[in-house]
């Protein structure tokens, strides 16, 4: 949603511009929280705001992105065409195991998670570590149980559970600035990827893309001692662009800010393939998901409003891959992140080479 104040002309000043866009972002936060309360009793699946960034018109990468656009008009006429079982959906389609499934184990990624702790001393990162959630500019790990994700039995009742353990444990962010986008940050010498490579331990690593005349990247790592032969988090690391878009989910949440910046963010579960662009390198020891913010309008108008007031803010993100089958469920988190009124001005210029392994 857009609107060009200047167009009034003589009567337009610069303060009613603000109170303009904070009455309309009232609105919008309203509809959201009037759906989410009615969402029991409506047979339409409402969209969640970050899973309409999809169908902003903006420039892509690649064509890819441009069938998602077709998907999401098709969807608007006709439900049935969706190829993604949506968390508001009451569509079962694409659960295409057996019932007998539901009295197995569903969940093959439980032991993803080596039962000994990670040694944490070897990591290190632009963001300190505070556990006790008191300092500015750092990082904490958020509880898993404040976050909901699809229970075993989400195919039959929708029902959602609080998450259990993580299956990877966040050792380490860094708060990176330059003057053009920063693409492939785990191939940095030193960085967390690599320390845990040499220590023979895969690494998940999110790298979040901020636009601006100073371009930023927030990037996060998840280490876990191995990767469980078979599980979704071993098929999500060596699965194709498709596979992954269609599956990587965020969970977002502001649990300390205004109200505005809250309910604009939301607690929607995204698929982030399907709202932005992302890209994905598969190193020998980790994979890097690439995510560009600023591929997307929508995205974007929601991260200049949260950046601008990011000083203030607690902010939430939990990442996992989508369940989709009987064997698949319950899901569970990758990990997650809390940021604790994260500086601008702190973020540094990285030193970015070639040096490191090369890339699958």
């Amino acid at each position: 949603m857009q609107i060009d104040l200047k167009g009034w002309g003589v009567n337009y000043v610069t303060s009613f511009q603000y109170h303009s866009v904070l009455q309309m972002l009232n609105c919008v936060a309203g509809l959201r929280e009037y759906f989410s309360q009615n969402d029991d009793v409506h047979t339409i699946p409402r969209i969640p705001v970050m899973n309409t960034m999809a169908s902003v018109p903006t420039v892509r990468k690649d064509q890819k992105h441009q069938k998602a656009d077709s998907k999401t008009k098709q969807a608007d006429s006709a439900n049935e065409n969706s190829d993604m079982i949506d968390d508001e959906s009451e569509d079962d389609d694409d659960f295409q195991a057996p019932e007998s499934s539901l009295e197995e184990d569903g969940n093959v990624d439980s032991d993803a998670k080596g039962s000994d702790p990670i040694d944490l001393s070897c990591f290190s990162g632009i963001i300190r570590q505070d556990a006790n959630e008191k300092s500015r500019n750092s990082w904490s790990v958020p509880d898993s149980n404040i976050f909901k994700v699809r229970s075993k039995n989400f195919s039959h009742d929708k029902s959602k559970v609080s998450a259990g353990k993580y299956l990877m444990e966040l050792v380490a962010a860094d708060w990176f600035k330059d003057t053009k986008r920063m693409d492939h940050v785990a191939k940095r010498k030193g960085c967390a990827a690599q320390v845990a490579a040499e220590k023979g331990m895969f690494s998940f690593v999110v790298n979040i893309q901020i636009p601006g005349s100073t371009h930023h990247s927030l990037i996060l790592y998840f280490v876990t001692k191995s990767l469980k032969k078979g599980s979704l988090l071993q098929r999500f690391a060596d699965g194709d662009d498709d596979f992954r878009n269609s599956r990587l989910k965020l969970i977002p949440s502001v649990p300390k800010g205004s109200w505005i910046v809250r309910q604009s963010v939301g607690s929607t579960p995204c698929l982030l393939g399907k709202a932005v662009d992302c890209s994905y390198i598969r190193g020998p020891e980790y994979i890097e998901v690439d995510v560009d913010i600023g591929s997307s309008a929508v995205a974007n108008g929601v991260l200049g409003l949260v950046f601008g007031v990011v000083t203030s803010l607690v902010v939430d993100m939990a990442f996992l891959i989508q369940a989709n089958t009987y064997d698949e469920l319950p899901e569970q988190l990758i990990g997650a992140a809390r940021f604790s009124h994260i500086e601008p001005s702190a973020a540094v210029v990285p030193v970015l080479d070639d040096t490191s392994s090369a890339v699958e």
